[in-house]
């Protein structure tokens, strides 16, 4: 039985679309996808723009799990650039810098592109501050600025320092800040549902409520779900695999990571704009870090202190509540609407996992904390692989990746230990 969304802003103000069903009968296509949210719905729509006959099954509702959970912000960063690097310089060489500067933004242009042709009302929005904590922090963001400056993003990107964050954010804690107008934030249900209702239209079979039971592995694969089965030429275990599916090959790979979100009640018009004047996203250089923004009904939607140990908070709001209070000491006592958990899959190198079940079971997931653009890149670099050209496909695929050879319990201890080596590590930075 399939699980609603959880009690969260973007639910409560999701668009009304007509309802996907059931599967209930046996469908024969090309691509079938397993998984609903951004990396399966995103690939469904680049394949059946292709022409290509796909069909979607998700276990819950589409968008139900990190896809309807984030903060909703688009932005330039990749938690593993550095990893990518080291490892796609053993495949491409010098022209590795190039491919990986490139991944930042390409996500953007996807999202921007699929907005404006499919007409769909998700409050996209363009605008970001990367917030240095620290003044010893103002040099990375130095450096980010100069490597945008460098490929041509001079005038999208600006520093500020001191008290000019304060004409950008309303808020005392600091150092300086990094702007950049080509990154976006977005009602990322809403983003996710306009994506399946176009891919629906351009000819894609999409069902929710439909959990995949099994993989029947063959020259064609057959997936079984409770109410009927779908067979293909090649299959797509899309997004965060945390499913039963493929566990000889995928087990170890991936740890959840639980997040927690707050969004207030909605604010009053000059004290929205006093927060936030420029109607900007923000985050900040911790390793564990805050982020937050406005909704489009002035409301603060207000993330931190992801969780790696796997366990959830038992009042998401009031884990909230101090740093909302501490970033805006004028919110407190702030009325709370919505507070809702959910989990991002993390890789222990941060390298998206894409890959090879079998010749023609293919799988993507591992997006570490930033999923909104990496899973409509990864989407394109996936329809190509299933329609004949997987050469950016191998470039990830040929990257090393840890095996905690350990169950999730245990590997989710130790992900927490080494993440608490981290933060007491930028203490001393």
């Amino acid at each position: 039985m399939a699980e609603n969304y959880c009690k969260s802003y973007y639910a409560a103000t999701a668009n009304p679309v007509e309802p996907f069903k059931r599967l209930d009968g046996s469908l024969d296509v090309d691509v079938a996808i397993v998984g609903g949210g951004f990396t399966g719905v995103s690939t469904a729509v680049e394949l059946a723009e292709k022409g290509v006959s796909v069909v979607l099954l998700e276990a819950n509702r589409i968008g139900w799990g990190a896809t309807s959970r984030n903060g909703g912000q688009i932005t330039g960063s990749l938690s593993g650039d550095q990893a990518m690097l080291k490892q796609f310089r053993r495949v491409l060489g010098k022209g590795a810098d190039e491919f990986v500067w490139n991944l930042r933004w390409r996500g953007h242009d996807i999202i921007r592109r699929r907005v404006e042709t499919y007409a769909i009302r998700c409050d996209l929005k363009f605008g970001h501050m990367h917030a240095a904590f620290k003044t010893s922090h103002i040099p990375e963001l130095e450096t980010m600025y100069a490597a945008a400056v460098a490929h041509g993003m001079g005038g999208e990107v600006e520093m500020v320092y001191g008290k000019a964050v304060r004409d950008v954010v309303g808020t005392d804690i600091y150092a300086a800040g990094l702007i950049n107008r080509r990154n976006m934030h977005v009602h990322s249900l809403n983003l996710c549902l306009g994506e399946a209702n176009a891919a629906r239209g351009l000819g894609a079979k999409i069902f929710d409520d439909s959990r995949v039971n099994e993989i029947r592995y063959g020259r064609r694969v057959e997936l079984v779900t409770d109410g009927g089965s779908v067979r293909a030429d090649k299959v797509l275990i899309a997004g965060n695999a945390t499913h039963r599916l493929a566990r000889g090959k995928l087990a170890g790979l991936l740890f959840p990571a639980t997040l927690g979100i707050a969004t207030t009640a909605p604010l009053p018009e000059e004290v929205a704009h006093a927060l936030n004047p420029q109607d900007l996203a923000v985050y900040d250089t911790r390793f564990v870090l805050d982020y937050y923004r406005l909704t489009a009904d002035k409301r603060l939607l207000f993330g931190s202190g992801t969780n790696y140990t796997g366990r959830e908070s038992a009042n998401v709001a009031e884990a909230m509540r101090p740093a909302i209070e501490k970033t805006f000491p004028q919110l407190k006592g702030i009325g709370i609407d919505f507070a809702w958990q959910g989990q991002d899959g993390i890789t222990i190198n941060r390298i998206p996992q894409l890959g090879r079940v079998s010749d023609n079971v293919f799988y993507a997931q591992g997006y570490s904390g930033h999923g909104v653009a990496t899973s409509h890149i990864v989407g394109e670099i996936m329809a190509s692989a299933l329609t004949g050209n997987p050469r950016e496909l191998d470039i990830f695929a040929s990257a090393r990746h840890w095996r905690l050879p350990v169950g999730r319990f245990l590997g989710n201890q130790a992900l927490a230990i080494g993440m608490w080596y981290f933060q007491q590590r930028e203490k001393l930075r």
